[in-house]
């Protein structure tokens, strides 16, 4: 199977924030459409579901299997411990706790300052290997209102990461207004049904890590807000309801 051809922009490096999970794999299949070299960086923070850490390695190996025009542009795999984040979050994503929405209005899996970290620490190590492209996904579309997932959040790191390294770094958000349903959509359109089935069988989104299940939308409890989400977009994809 090989992915539709496109430009790729004057031999641009590009790092993908690469969790293991649906979004983020769409992201890394955007990337490798469009980029010469791209590398990926996931993060151990003592989260919940930490069974993605281990789906990201299957999911990459797949693609290069699967995708023989993409393999030769992906490139290392890099993995930060910040266990640090963990510490100090009190969170249903970071500890056995019922997921449920706090005073604040927002759900308690928010892990407050996590994408910002993550940006910066990604920044870093991109400057560190001649990247100047940041992949992350983001969106505001289908999600549970965190701040940090906002396109004007990430437009203003964005100046304040190129500020700071005194280096352009363009950070790029493919999902940001794209519904669930979209998504699915994009993954068809990047690699047709066999970049779908492999997101099916191989990534991992469920906030509670459960792998014991496999749905038609893939592996997970069915019933946490990340399942219900990824669900009800299959659902209307199926249905044709995506652009």
């Amino acid at each position: 199977m090989t992915s539709h051809p496109q430009a790729l922009p004057a031999e641009r490096k590009a790092l993908v924030l690469f969790s293991g999970g649906q979004d983020s794999t769409v992201c890394l299949a955007w990337a490798l459409s469009r980029y010469a070299q791209v590398e990926t960086l996931g993060f151990d923070y003592g989260q919940r579901h930490r069974v993605e850490l281990d789906c990201r390695l299957n999911v990459r190996r797949e693609l290069a299997a699967q995708f023989p025009a993409w393999a030769p542009r992906l490139g290392d795999d890099h993995l930060l411990d910040l266990a640090l984040l963990g510490q100090i979050s009190d969170t249903a994503l970071t500890s056995e706790r019922a997921i449920e929405v706090a005073a604040s209005g927002l759900p308690n899996t928010f892990v407050p300052g996590r994408n910002l970290l993550f940006l910066t620490f990604a920044a870093a190590l991109a400057y560190r290997r001649g990247a100047s492209v940041l992949v992350g996904g983001m969106c505001e579309t289908d999600y549970s209102g965190y701040p940090d997932c906002r396109d004007n959040t990430l437009k203003a790191l964005q100046v304040a990461l190129s500020l700071g390294l005194d280096a352009p770094m363009t950070l790029e958000t493919p999902l940001m207004f794209l519904t669930k349903a979209q998504t699915w959509s994009l993954a068809d359109a990047l690699g047709g049904p066999a970049l779908n089935a492999l997101v099916v069988e191989h990534t991992h989104t469920c906030y509670l890590g459960d792998r014991s299940r496999r749905q038609a939308w893939g592996y997970g409890c069915g019933e946490c807000p990340a399942c219900e989400l990824r669900a009800q977009g299959h659902a209307a994809w199926l249905a044709g309801t995506a652009p």
